[in-house]
């Protein structure tokens, strides 16, 4: 990837910012990036893991891939989870690993409701969703299925209000084992077409009760999520994630424009650390209209009173200027990362940049995964096992 010929053009991006309780040292986050490199047995972490995230500590904050809060809430082949001991101390190798490069590190809480299959459910049951739904596309099971990697997604089960409060008790554990395992904040995934975005969205919740019909009713399950969590943790260590336009399974909801930002409002004045927002792309689904998305985001930007995130095809100088008109107080960068683990430094230089192997991006071990090297220097070697 080309060299750019201004990297003054950046030079925001590398301003300190305060968001709730934490000083980060640049506005160069990294987004959450599912790799699907979890030990099979157990969803644990391991020294791999420990090296990729130490190698990214120069971005300003880390957010972890998406991490489940319960066995419940896996829909991916080897992703890690949160909600056993086992789990806790493996990521206690990444949260030492990232503080002694000098970074910092949120865990990103996962429950991807419908978008799962049955091989994943501790009962073998069907996936559960706010109501009764089939998700576009195709689950990726791995090994755990004799047709797999990929399988058709099944119908989702209603929840009851009784498995509803349950679940959110299942965030609250997963904040507390967060806080156990090192981690300096948390990030609810309340994003993409996942559990949380079910509920929010029109085209999936058709409940009659107090969680379903009227905007307000459809918003009460993130309320009552991001309550459990800053229950457990200071609120400005805790942040939010949320998708107006596109992600997993095909759901969408009627009226965007005026769902997502009553969320940012539900949100504000709760003391959050931040919102974090995902611009309409074509990565993860349906893509939407870019200018309508980012009016959008802009009206989110008004509602909320923290600081405001934006994630998506921003290129640095992009991300820059986004923060020099309020448009954002940060940018997270996903698949630049994955490529340039030390993309801080390569940014202050104006590149080069790494382009980076979408074979690689799921499953696997090293390659594709530590084995980006940094502009100026070797990465270190693989741990011995």
């Amino acid at each position: 990837m080309a060299r750019s010929d201004n990297p003054t053009d950046t030079a925001t991006l590398f301003q300190p910012l305060t968001a709730g309780t934490i000083t980060f040292p640049n506005r160069i986050w990294m987004a959450p990036l599912t790799r699907s490199r979890s030990e099979a047995d157990g969803n644990t972490q391991t020294a791999l893991h420990a090296l990729y995230y130490a190698q990214r500590a120069g971005a300003g904050l880390i957010v972890s891939e998406a991490t489940q809060i319960s066995q419940q809430g896996q829909g991916y082949a080897w992703t890690p989870g949160i909600h056993s001991d086992a789990q806790v101390e493996s990521w206690k190798l990444v949260t030492d690993a990232v503080h002694n490069a000098g970074g910092r590190i949120f865990c990103q809480l996962w429950h991807v409701g419908a978008v799962s299959h049955p091989v994943f459910q501790p009962d073998g049951g069907a996936p559960v969703s706010s109501s009764a739904w089939t998700p576009a596309g195709e689950a990726f099971v791995g090994d755990k299925h004799p047709d797999g990697p990929l399988v058709p997604h099944v119908e989702a089960r209603a929840l009851t209000r009784e498995e509803i409060d349950a679940v959110i008790e299942d965030y609250r554990h997963a904040a507390r084992q967060a806080a156990k395992a090192g981690f300096d904040g948390v990030e609810v995934h309340a994003a993409n077409g996942y559990l949380i975005d079910q509920f929010m969205r029109s085209g999936v919740n058709s409940r009659t009760d107090e969680f379903g019909g009227s905007l307000e009713n459809r918003l009460r399950f993130l309320g009552m999520v991001i309550d459990a969590v800053t229950q457990e943790l200071p609120a400005g260590r805790v942040g939010v994630r949320l998708t107006p336009i596109g992600g997993a399974g095909g759901s969408a909801d009627a009226r965007p424009e005026e769902t997502y930002p009553a969320a940012a409002a539900l949100l504000s004045g709760r003391g959050l650390a931040y919102l974090h927002v995902v611009r309409a792309t074509d990565h993860g689904g349906e893509s939407g209209n870019q200018s309508d998305g980012d009016a959008i985001l802009k009206d989110m930007r008004t509602r909320f009173d923290g600081a405001f995130i934006a994630n998506g095809n921003l290129s640095p100088e992009d991300a820059a200027r986004w923060i020099e008109d309020d448009r954002a107080d940060a940018v997270a960068f996903g698949r630049q990362f994955i490529a340039n683990p030390d993309l801080p430094e390569r940014i202050a230089k104006g590149g080069p940049y790494n382009d980076p192997d979408q074979a690689t991006f799921y499953g696997g071990g090293a390659q594709g995964y530590v084995d980006y090297q940094a502009a100026d220097a070797v990465l270190d070697p693989l741990p011995t096992p």
